[in-house]
């Protein structure tokens, strides 16, 4: 595999999940395609059609207030306008819209840090479905554990085989 442009991890950093999806914002991706975040805006709205609610959609203001107060830099700080976020089918499409080397490799490295955080998503909900039986039949062997230990103590009790022995011994006299 070719090394990227960019490091995953940087663009990991820059996805965050909003409305159930996994998205990047418009200034982000500027950044990362080194170009004006009005220049990327405008490619879309100049290729409207192209980009699908399930593609991008504008943040509300809460949405928009919610993510400023996680972050301290004025980078987000500074908009006028409430940004547009792009989940990963509209990430692909932005290659369709934006010329040039730098865009066809940078898509290419989210594309890959897409597919990956899938990958991980994937692995994670196995794991805890195998967590979930293992709990399951451990909690099966506890119950099954505590009627063996139960049945042991009424054996080893010394109260019950005296009265048990007594009963006997008063049948034979």
């Amino acid at each position: 595999m070719a090394k990227d442009l960019i490091p995953q991890e940087i663009i990991e950093r820059k996805i965050f999940i909003i409305r159930k999806h996994k998205v990047m914002l418009d200034i982000d991706l500027a950044e990362l395609y080194d170009v004006p975040t009005k220049v990327l805006n405008q490619a879309v709205r100049r290729n409207i059609k192209r980009f699908p609610p399930d593609f991008m959609f504008k943040l509300s203001k809460a949405e928009f207030k919610s993510l400023r107060s996680h972050f301290v830099t004025a980078k987000y700080s500074k908009r006028r306008f409430y940004p547009y976020v792009f989940t990963e089918q509209g990430v692909a499409m932005l290659s369709s819209v934006l010329n040039g080397e730098r865009a066809v490799q940078v898509n290419i490295t989210i594309m890959r840090v897409f597919v990956r955080l899938r990958q991980i998503l994937f692995t994670h909900k196995r794991l805890a479905h195998k967590l979930s039986q293992l709990e399951q039949k451990i909690k099966k062997h506890d119950a099954e554990i505590t009627a063996i230990f139960d049945a042991i103590r009424q054996l080893m009790s010394p109260k019950e085989r005296q009265v048990k022995k007594i009963g006997f011994e008063t049948d034979q006299d």
